[in-house]
C-alpha cells in the first residue's frame, strides 16, 4: 500500500528499540484503558450502520452544508479532493453519480457564506453541524446565521433538514438535539477533532457523496495490523520516521515539509498541518509543517529547500502513474526537440519530477522521506491517514508530549469568547483585560 525510501537520517539498524517499544506500548496501554484522545485507534473497527442511514437521508437532496471548523471540516474537504472527480460541484447531477452538492462554512467569512446561500435552495438542502461541546465560536456563529435563514424559509421543518454531530451526553448542541427532535450522530469523546476524519465527522459527507466509507476503514485497519507487533523495528515505517523525525528536531531541523504531488492531494496537506502543528508544538518543543505542492513549488520553494538553512526534513508523496493519456511530444515539427515525452502520460512526468527532487534533497544532503502510494482510491487514502494519525502520536511520545492536548488553542477560544460578549465564567473578564492591555502597550501609529 505504502513504499517509502529514506535518505541521510538514523540507520534503521540503529533506532533505540527500547524508546521506541515503549511509545508503541502507551499508545496500546492507553487505548485499552480508554484514555481521552486516544479512541481513534478503535475508529476502524466501529460500528458505522447509522451513519451508512443518514448519509443515504442525506443523499436524496441537492446540496449539503457541513458547519465545523478544523478537524470538523479538513479532514472532510481532504477526502472528497482526493476521491471525488475535480470540479465536483459543477457537474451535473447524472456526472456526480446521482449525489448532492458539497459546500463547507468553516471560516466565520460574510462573503463566502453569503455565496452558499445564493446557490442552496433551502427545501433542498440538508446541513451537518458539527461541534463536540457547541461551544465552537465559528461553527456556532455559522449555524446561528444558518439556522435563523433556514427556519424563516421553512418555518418548524427547518429541523428535518438537519443532523448534529456531537457528544453524545453533554454540550449545547445535545442539548439542541433534544429540543428540536433533528438527527444526530455520536462524536466520540475520546477521539480529539484532527484524528476524527475516520468517525462520523469525515465520513458521513463521504458517504452521501459516493465515497466508499467501508473501503477507508478497510485501509486503516490494515495499516494498524501493519504497524502493530513485535517485529524488526526497521521495518516498521511509522518507528523509523518517528525515530529520525526526532533525530531531525534534536539537531536543529524542526521544520517538517509536506509535498504531495498532484492537486488532488492538496488538501491533504492542510489536514496534516493542523495534525501536526496541534499535535507537536507545545512546551516549548515543536516540528513546524510546511505545506508544499508537487510539482508546482518546485519552482518556487525548491531553491530555498535545496540550498537555503539545512533546518527542515521532508516528506514528498507520490501516487504510482496509473499509464493513461499518453502525449505525443513531436506531434509539431518545431517542437521536436520535445518528442523524449512520446508515449508518456502526464502522471508519468509527474513522477519522474517527483522522483527528481528526491533526488535533489538527498544529493544536498537533507533528510528526505520518499512514499509512494498505490493509487489514490479509499482503502489507500484510509491507510495513509491512519498512519499519519499512528506517526504523530508516536512522535509525540518521544518527545515526552502529549499528542492529545492542545492547551494554546483553547487559551485562544477563551480570549475569543470573552471579546465577544461572554460573561458567564468571571475569568472571561480578566482575559478581555488581558487582551485589551496588549493591544494598548503594542499600539505603534502611522
Amino acid at each position: 500500500m505504502l513504499d517509502a525510501f529514506f535518505f541521510n537520517g538514523v540507520a534503521p539498524s540503529s533506532l533505540n528499540e527500547d524508546r521506541l517499544k515503549e511509545a508503541a506500548a502507551w499508545i496500546d496501554q492507553g487505548v485499552q484503558a480508554g484514555l481521552p484522545g486516544f479512541g481513534w485507534m478503535n475508529l476502524p473497527d466501529a460500528d458505522i450502520g447509522s451513519v451508512l442511514e443518514i448519509s443515504e437521508w442525506l443523499g436524496k437532496f441537492d446540496s449539503i452544508v457541513q458547519l465545523g471548523i478544523g478537524g470538523s471540516s479538513l479532514g472532510n474537504l481532504m477526502l472528497h479532493q482526493a476521491l471525488l472527480p475535480p470540479y465536483f460541484n459543477e457537474m451535473d447531477r447524472i456526472e456526480r453519480g446521482d449525489v448532492p452538492r458539497f459546500y463547507m462554512a468553516d471560516n466565520l467569512d460574510e462573503g463566502e457564506n453569503q455565496a452558499i446561500w445564493n446557490r442552496i435552495d433551502p427545501k433542498d438542502t440538508a446541513f451537518i453541524v458539527v461541534s463536540k461541546s457547541g461551544r465552537t465560536l465559528e461553527t456556532m456563529g455559522n449555524f446561528l446565521l444558518f439556522w435563523e435563514r433556514m427556519t424563516e424559509a421553512l418555518g418548524k421543518e427547518a429541523s428535518s433538514r438537519l443532523v448534529v454531530i456531537t457528544d453524545a451526553e453533554d454540550g449545547l448542541l445535545r442539548r439542541f438535539v433534544g429540543e428540536s427532535g433533528c438527527r444526530s450522530l455520536i462524536l466520540p469523546a475520546d477521539v480529539g477533532g484532527r484524528y476524527s476524519v475516520l468517525s462520523s465527522v469525515g465520513l458521513l459527507s463521504a458517504a452521501a457523496l459516493g465515497i466508499d466509507v467501508e473501503k477507508l476503514l478497510e485501509g486503516a485497519s490494515e495499516i494498524r495490523e501493519a504497524l502493530s507487533g513485535d517485529g524488526v523495528p526497521g521495518d516498521n515505517l511509522a518507528w523509523v520516521m518517528a525515530w529520525n523525525l526526532l533525530y531531525q528536531l534534536e539537531t536543529g531541523r524542526s521544520n517538517t515539509v509536506f509535498m504531495p504531488y498532484g492537486d488532488r492531494m492538496e488538501r491533504l496537506s492542510e489536514w496534516f498541518c493542523q495534525l501536526w502543528a496541534e499535535s507537536l508544538g507545545k512546551g516549548g518543543k515543536g516540528l513546524s509543517p510546511l505545506r508544499a505542492l508537487g510539482a508546482v513549488d518546485q519552482h518556487s520553494q525548491l531553491q530555498l529547500y535545496s540550498q537555503g538553512p539545512d533546518d527542515k526534513a521532508y516528506i514528498i508523496l507520490g501516487v504510482k502513474p496509473r499509464g493513461r493519456f499518453p502525449i505525443k511530444g513531436s506531434i509539431i515539427p518545431s517542437l521536436e526537440e520535445l518528442s523524449f515525452l512520446d508515449g508518456l502520460t502526464q502522471e508519468d512526468i509527474l513522477d519522474h519530477e517527483r522522483r527528481a527532487i528526491v533526488a535533489v534533497l538527498a544529493g544536498e544532503n537533507r533528510p528526505v522521506f520518499s512514499i509512494t502510494m498505490d493509487s489514490l482510491d479509499e482503502r489507500t487514502m484510509g491507510g495513509l491517514i491512519f498512519f499519519l494519525e499512528y506517526l504523530t502520536a508516536l512522535t509525540g511520545r518521544l518527545m515526552d508530549i502529549s499528542p492529545f492536548d492542545q492547551p494554546g488553542v483553547e487559551l485562544g477560544k477563551k480570549y475569543a469568547n470573552g471579546l465577544a460578549g461572554k460573561k458567564e465564567d468571571s475569568c472571561y473578564v480578566t482575559l478581555v483585560q488581558e487582551v485589551e492591555e496588549r493591544f494598548r502597550t503594542g499600539r505603534v501609529e502611522i
